[in-house]
């Protein structure tokens, strides 16, 4: 087991030091925090608006950062020859792979962390046409970011530490205490009269999106140990369309019991079932925790088969 945590914590680095994870990052919070400026005016539905807004951009950014992720963290490594030496030592190929898996879940999640941060403080700034943007809440967010590059910039300079991974590490802490400063000492209208509150429901939903992204990244792994970045990129993107319309394409033929629709059905991802915006929208929110418990289980099953399969195609890999 030490080999395993070694790989997952030297996986786990690897990721959070790469500019492309933190610009990822911040590109994708503030531009949730910027869908919730703007005036829409959509006849009181501005707050659903920025919920669904939101919650998509934190899918697309853990989609691409997934991706972006796995290939550099296993198809460089066996491109490098990097992966050759590990495994020349007493650790088994899907160790590695599993291990390359837990770094790379472990990177997803404070990328979800940090995005759902942005999705809770937009449903917050969330206004109507009676309303306005809340700046006090724009400024002391922004303020926390630039802390945090600050930060990573001071101690790359006089630490001669990682400015990248540093800087990661503040945004975690400095973007929940702005957080938690505009939730308790804050105050915006939504619209006349109607203070703004923070729409907590949207947490359940985050948890589910972060669910997606493990398997996301279980699949792109398992195509990383054949594949280079555009073909794994292409493949992911192709699964995620299609399991967004697997329901149509699908799920009608087999439930009159056609074998290859069947077939398809429970191969590939469903990834409506980790959309809870519209039962969030309908009010339906009494039932979202134990469907939460469900679709771990769900995300755990698929991830690990994406795993089995992986191995078996890293197994066969020629490494030399």
């Amino acid at each position: 087991m030490r080999q395993f945590f070694t790989i997952a914590g030297n996986a786990f680095m690897e990721l959070v030091r790469q500019p492309i994870f933190l610009l990822l990052m911040t590109g994708s919070v503030l531009f949730e925090i910027f869908l919730a400026v703007p005036y829409y005016f959509a006849f009181g539905d501005e707050p659903k608006l920025v919920a669904n807004s939101t919650l998509a951009v934190m899918l697309l950014a853990g989609l691409f950062g997934a991706v972006v992720s796995a290939s550099s963290s296993l198809a460089r490594e066996i491109r490098s020859g990097t992966a050759l030496a590990v495994l020349s030592k007493p650790v088994g190929r899907a160790q590695f792979l599993l291990a390359k898996f837990a770094g790379l879940a472990a990177a997803l999640t404070i990328l979800t962390f940090i995005n759902m941060i942005g999705v809770l403080l937009a449903s917050r700034m969330a206004f109507d046409a009676y309303g306005k943007t809340d700046l006090p809440a724009i400024e002391i967010f922004g303020a926390g970011i630039v802390l945090a590059y600050c930060l990573g910039g001071l101690s790359n300079f006089f630490l001669r530490r990682p400015f990248v991974s540093d800087t990661v590490f503040a945004m975690v802490v400095f973007c929940t205490v702005a957080a938690f400063i505009v939730f308790q000492y804050t105050k915006q209208m939504e619209s006349l009269g109607t203070p703004a509150k923070v729409n907590w429901d949207l947490l359940p939903a985050g948890i589910l999106v972060l669910f997606a992204l493990w398997i996301l990244a279980a699949l792109a792994l398992a195509c990383s140990t054949r594949l280079d970045t555009i073909a794994t990129l292409a493949i992911c993107s192709a699964l995620f369309l299609i399991g967004l319309m697997s329901d149509y394409f699908f799920g009608q033929r087999a439930a009159h019991g056609e074998l290859w629709a069947s077939t398809l059905y429970s191969v590939i991802p469903n990834w409506q079932l980790f959309w809870l915006a519209d039962a969030i929208e309908t009010g339906r929110n009494t039932f979202q925790w134990a469907y939460v418990g469900k679709a771990l289980a769900y995300a755990v099953c698929y991830a690990g088969a994406a795993l089995a399969v992986g191995t078996a195609l890293f197994e066969e890999r020629e490494l030399s």
